[in-house]
């Protein structure tokens, strides 16, 4: 799946500063089986985030449209916009150029071109099915509210649903269909990492935990808390065994597959908590892979549980944050639960260490350790075509020496298909799109100008974008800093006010004695050269 192109029409909920943009993201002469990461810059508040935001709002719009059963809500329907992307539906050889219009609220239309030609679809058939995007990710180091708002609703509609068929009392044993939107964070941080570790390919485990000096997942424990006494209340003529979260057949059955993986497991009838502890060994490994063939499989498992975790919010919040919602108040969301009162959490993650006998803790992790393995985690088990990864600033704990090599590591990280970077041609992972913000220099250097869009706000308040006027592959940093940030020079503020300050002296001995303290720049150079003229004189 590659994008093409972003028209937002109409944008109320950013305040109307995305209003017009027009984004052309690549032609549709576009080399498509080849993972080409796009990267948005520029400062603070100028509209990056918004823009990935309401992205993703216009394709839970289309989403909603086409499969309401995944994506439950369509909570934009202001939002007035045209895209344009390829995809290659399954058993085609060629790619597909599609258009998605919505010129007036809650009229969508999709269209196909076929040799400059424009074809109108219909919403609700399997061809029509096959033009969508098989998944969209969006990942974010913090409480990005903006961007995670689309994906809160997303999971809340889940759970919704999750409480209302399980409620019913009329048992259906069907599967509850998984959202289309997917959001990872801090606090899907341990799903994704335990999924990959267990049932990943070793070269792929070996690449999330090496840069932490860590060789393999040492023990877990993993809990499931039922009884809540903010659950909807179970109807009378219902005959359940549950006094608290009511579960559908597949919930149930995924517990009990979680309970013969256990190496030892417990349960407490009064308070409905299921306590499954896992050490693990290979034996391990092959009870998880008797149950899910993918650490994604594996993954969407525990993230269903972990779902669940907004029935344990009381009723109140979970009104107010729908009518928030509705009224696009976008500081207002749901609240996480403490842990005690969580659905599902994870408990006591081990890790075996490098030249140590005992294993460490996942907290005693920096920051950074955790956001890679996450990033890499996701990168590695989303391994379909059709994907579309939307990155908020996903290297902003990384050290200098990760930020280098960051694009290199999404390219290089094993997946079921073989790396992005010049993996087989067909349906694999290179068939996807990736855009991720920064406000750092090393990213752009990975990318050719032609992939790199400077977000800046005119002086009426819209967001304009640009391409750089230089050649970002392979350019230094300092360069970058300067073109896509306009700082210049390249220099924190205090020292550069220095600097400017001793530029006034005409005492070249003060002068020299001054700058002694300060590391090299051209602006020191300039001045060591003041100091040679002043003493000529």
């Amino acid at each position: 799946m590659k994008l093409l192109r972003v028209h937002v029409i109409s944008a109320k909920t950013c305040g109307g500063m995305l209003d017009g943009l027009d984004l052309t993201l690549r032609s549709a002469a576009t080399e498509y089986s080849q993972f080409d990461p796009l990267c948005f810059v520029g400062p603070n508040g100028a509209g990056k985030s918004q823009f990935l935001q309401i992205l993703a709002e216009m394709f839970q719009s289309i989403f909603h449209a086409c499969i309401p059963t995944e994506e439950r809500s369509d909570i934009n329907t202001d939002v007035l916009f045209q895209l344009e992307y390829l995809i290659r539906p399954p058993r085609k050889r060629k790619p597909i150029h599609v258009r998605v219009s919505r010129m007036q609220e809650s009229s969508l239309a999709i269209e196909t071109s076929t040799d400059g030609e424009w074809k109108s679809q219909e919403l609700d058939t399997l061809e029509t099915l096959y033009l969508l995007p098989t998944k969209l990710i969006a990942y974010t180091s913090g409480g990005n509210e903006t961007l995670s708002l689309p994906f809160l609703v997303s999971r809340s509609g889940y759970a919704s649903d999750v409480a209302d068929r399980a409620l019913n009392a009329k048992k259906e044993t069907a599967s509850i269909p998984d959202t289309r939107l997917m959001l990872i964070d801090y606090g899907t941080n341990l799903e994704v990492l335990t999924a990959n570790l267990l049932l990943g390919t070793v070269a792929g485990r070996h690449s999330l935990l090496e840069h932490a000096k860590l060789t393999d997942i040492h023990s877990f424990r993993c809990i499931i808390q039922l009884a809540h006494k903010a659950v909807p209340k179970r109807p009378k003529g219902v005959n359940s065994k549950r006094k608290g979260v009511q579960l559908t057949p597949e919930l149930e059955l995924q517990i009990d597959r979680l309970r013969k993986c256990a190496t030892c497991h417990s349960y407490d009838e009064d308070s409905e908590v299921y306590t499954f502890d896992y050490l693990v060994l290979e034996s391990t490994r092959a009870a998880f892979r008797f149950f899910w063939s993918t650490a994604l499989e594996l993954y969407n498992a525990f993230h269903k549980f972990a779902m669940l975790n907004d029935l344990a919010i009381s009723r109140t919040t979970r009104r107010r944050f729908k009518k928030d919602t509705k009224l696009r108040r976008f500081a207002s969301r749901l609240p996480e639960p403490q842990d005690e009162e969580k659905v599902f959490r994870f408990e006591s993650v081990q890790f075996v260490k490098q030249k140590r006998s005992e294993p460490v803790d996942y907290v005693a992790l920096s920051d950074g350790e955790h956001q890679l393995a996450q990033l890499l985690g996701t990168m590695s088990m989303i391994s379909f075509p059709g994907a579309i990864f939307i990155l908020d600033e996903p290297e902003s704990h990384f050290n200098p020496k990760w930020r280098v090599k960051c694009i290199s590591s999404l390219l290089d990280v094993p997946t079921l298909n073989g790396p992005r970077r010049n993996g087989p041609t067909g349906s694999n992972s290179a068939e996807q799109e990736c855009i991720l913000t920064t406000h750092s220099p090393f990213v752009p250097s990975d990318m050719h100008r032609d992939r790199v869009f400077i977000f800046s706000k005119s002086s009426q308040g819209l967001v304009e974008v640009r391409h750089p006027n230089i050649e970002t592959y392979g350019a230094t940093f300092d360069t970058i800093v300067e073109e896509c940030f306009d700082v210049r020079p390249p220099i924190s503020q205090k020292p550069l006010d220095e600097l400017d300050a001793l530029r006034e002296s005409k005492n070249a001995n003060e002068i020299a004695d001054a700058i002694a303290g300060f590391g090299d720049s051209v602006e020191k150079a300039i001045l060591l050269d003041r100091v040679r003229q002043l003493r000529k004189k």
